[in-house]
């Protein structure tokens, strides 16, 4: 590999780092305007292994807006990425993939004092597998698909309703 080849990667590579840290403050601060930003025309998201739905980045924003609104507290923390470069139409780097570990611990509404001092009451697990595009506007998501592989909800005390 030449120099030149070398830093257009590491470029490459720090450009689809950003679309996934960008993916995730989106879902946290509920920017669901920039969320649907970060996809393709024609991207779509595929959360049916968290209790979701699957469909085009559009209909996922409004899907996640709704859902999500009984979290107001939520931090995705996305770690362990993997990325690999991939081929389209005879060009490389033209699309990237990148599986990654997820640890997202959230809130229900009205169940925290409001110094935000309670541990979360929800907290899931899992991984993510993005696909991206190269675009004339940069790096985009294409695909989001969500592999939920545990959950933690609130502990029961005695007392409370079954």
């Amino acid at each position: 590999m030449t120099q030149r080849v070398e830093l257009a990667t590491v470029m490459d590579r720090l450009a689809v780092d950003e679309v996934v840290t960008e993916y995730a403050a989106a879902v946290d601060d509920g920017d669901w305007a920039a969320y649907r930003g970060l996809f393709t025309a024609d991207g779509r998201a595929d959360y049916r292994s968290a209790g979701g739905i699957e469909g085009d980045a559009g209909r996922i924003a409004g899907w996640l807006a709704e859902n999500l609104g009984l979290f107001p507290m939520r931090q995705h923390l996305i770690v362990n990425r993997r990325l690999r470069f991939g081929v389209l139409e005879h060009d490389t780097g033209d699309t990237a993939r990148v599986r990654a570990d997820y640890l997202n611990p959230m809130r229900f509404a009205g169940a925290a004092a409001d110094d935000g001092s309670s541990a979360p009451d929800f907290v899931c697990g899992g991984r993510y597998d993005f696909g991206l595009l190269r675009t004339e506007g940069g790096w985009r998501l294409r695909t989001v698909v969500v592999e939920e592989k545990w959950r933690r909800l609130p502990e029961r005390t005695p007392g409370d309703p079954a």
